[in-house]
């Protein structure tokens, strides 16, 4: 978890004196970092009430192939690729954005699967 409030300095370096304290509200949540393997999902309850599903691990995907229009669940191999991080590559972390190898080819994932509680990815041409 991380603090997410207010920096205790201003943009020139000098100090800011602060009335109150660190609060609750202000805290991140846990990571997801998505991993492959059999599927996991945890909820979390959120500000005003809501809940998130987090998705912890998965093997399968939802993944669109944009010439045909057809979209099928497919199997995980492997993530070959992840712009947010390159050592994600290397320990298969899901984010939005990571190129995932397929049965039917590489995609990219188009959601969050940490927020979102599915893994969805769109085909990448001439990559079959």
């Amino acid at each position: 978890m991380r603090w997410q409030g207010k920096s205790t300095r201003k943009y020139t370096g000098g100090r800011i004196i602060r009335s109150r304290g660190k609060q609750r509200f202000e805290l991140g949540g846990d990571e997801a970092n998505t991993l492959l393997g059999k599927t996991i999902r945890r909820t979390v309850k959120t500000l005003g009430g809501e809940k998130k599903v987090r998705l912890l691990r998965d093997e399968m995907a939802i993944v669109t192939d944009p010439a045909t229009k057809a979209t099928k669940k497919v199997k995980i191999e492997t993530v070959s690729g992840n712009p947010a991080n390159i050592h994600y590559v290397r320990r298969n972390i899901i984010t939005k954005g990571a190129i995932i190898k397929t049965e039917l080819g590489s995609a990219r994932v188009t959601n969050r699967p940490g927020q979102e509680g599915s893994i969805n990815a769109v085909l990448i041409p001439g990559t079959a």
